[in-house]
């Protein structure tokens, strides 16, 4: 079952039960698979990492209103964002803690043989394919400089 079915399916389910919280979210995350279909070279289709790129971009931008949110202090809005992140990330998987993205890195640059800060780009892509879905772009990035340059 691809991510449209699962939306669409619980979209009814939601709807059905008057759960607006998870109906949001949902809409949200409708919207951006219509709107990623209809992108010039789609043909209609996304793949599977387009999905995850497509939800992690999803989270990231309601983190990112959620921060400003707090900051001037609108619980309301706060609270909407937090209940849209959760449905969201239900169909992400389990992200890695920063201890696991290390090992993972660590690995990378072992098995790259790479030396220095100079090598960043080949461990960041190979470590971004790797762990794509799994762990944060800036996370995996803080990790690798920590480790190129210590």
């Amino acid at each position: 079952m691809s991510l449209e079915e699962k939306v669409m399916s619980l979209m009814k389910d939601a709807m059905k039960s008057k759960d607006e919280a998870t109906l949001r979210g949902l809409r949200a995350i409708k919207a951006e698979i219509i709107k990623a279909k209809t992108d010039p070279g789609a043909n209609g289709s996304i793949n599977e990492d387009i999905e995850m790129k497509l939800l992690q971009k999803l989270v990231k931008s309601r983190k990112d209103s959620l921060t400003i949110y707090e900051q001037q202090n609108r619980a309301d809005l706060a609270a909407k964002e937090i209940e849209e992140i959760a449905v969201i990330e239900k169909f992400l998987p389990t992200q890695m803690s920063e201890e696991e993205v290390t090992v993972a890195v660590k690995a990378i640059i072992e098995q790259l043989g790479a030396a220095g800060p100079q090598d960043l780009g080949k461990v960041m892509g190979i470590a971004s394919k790797q762990l794509a879905g799994k762990a944060a772009g800036n996370i995996i990035s803080g990790v690798a400089k920590n480790l190129l340059t210590a």
